[in-house]
């Protein structure tokens, strides 16, 4: 059996069927590459009492290791919700092709956990990501999911790579809004939601250089605002 398993947000967020599913498991193995755990692995092995095993995004994407799930059961542990990488759906199809039984452990994801914001779901548009941009590799098309999510009166949830830190991911967002001509105003930064470290600040851009904003975080561009989305914000006093 194949067990696609959620962590959650946390060391111990993992759903107690999950935990019990690891301990029967002869393999744990480690989806990593997509986020800064916002823990140490050995915690995670620790709490789980046995060894996990991390893999890269190309051995993960190359799908081998799912074959042993053929003659034993196995499990790939992902932060957050399993599925809300868009390319572990691959994993699933490739299962229900070659008749691998499987089973998926869903958890909390940041994508809900935003809500801790005060910022209303249904009102989020497309998410984008924000790659760390290395010499002249410095894509901007989360620029235009923003207008595109702007025009329609959405926020924006936007999502920072790994290796990529808070400042300079600040830096990029200023680059990338001047060379669009674009102004911005308030902004959101959530950091390391769902665990006793969380962090919720909101201001500009320069303000928020002064912020010390641990991995993992992510931004969010907030549309036209509710007025209960304005005192969530602290913002109702104030406009």
């Amino acid at each position: 059996m194949f067990y696609l398993i959620g962590l959650g947000l946390d060391v111990k967020g993992i759903s107690i069927e999950g935990w019990e599913i690891c301990g029967k498991c002869e393999k744990l193995y480690l989806e990593s590459y997509t986020i800064e755990l916002p823990y140490k692995i050995k915690e995670l092995e620790k709490f789980l009492g046995k060894k996990v095993i991390e893999l890269d995004r190309e051995q993960v994407e190359g799908e081998k290791f799912i074959d042993e799930a053929k003659t034993k059961d196995i499990a790939l542990l992902a932060y957050g919700s399993p599925l809300a990488a868009t390319t572990h759906i691959s994993l699933v199809l490739k299962c229900k092709k070659e008749n691998i039984p499987f089973k998926i452990f869903h958890n909390a994801s940041i994508l809900d956990a935003v809500a801790e914001t005060g910022l209303q779901l249904y009102k989020f548009g497309k998410t984008a990501s924000m790659p760390k941009w290395r010499g002249s590799y410095r894509p901007m098309s989360f620029i235009e999911i923003i207008k595109e999510n702007s025009d329609i009166g959405a926020h924006t949830l936007l999502l920072a790579d790994i290796g990529l830190n808070f400042n300079d991911a600040l830096n990029q967002f200023q680059g990338a809004l001047k060379k669009n001509k674009l102004k911005m105003g308030l902004i959101i930064v959530c950091s390391r939601l769902g665990t006793d470290g969380k962090n919720i600040v909101c201001g500009n851009i320069e303000d928020l250089k002064n912020e010390k904003i641990n991995s993992p975080f992510c931004i969010i561009i907030p549309s036209e605002l509710h007025f209960l989305e304005e005192e969530a914000l602290g913002l109702k006093e104030k406009i």
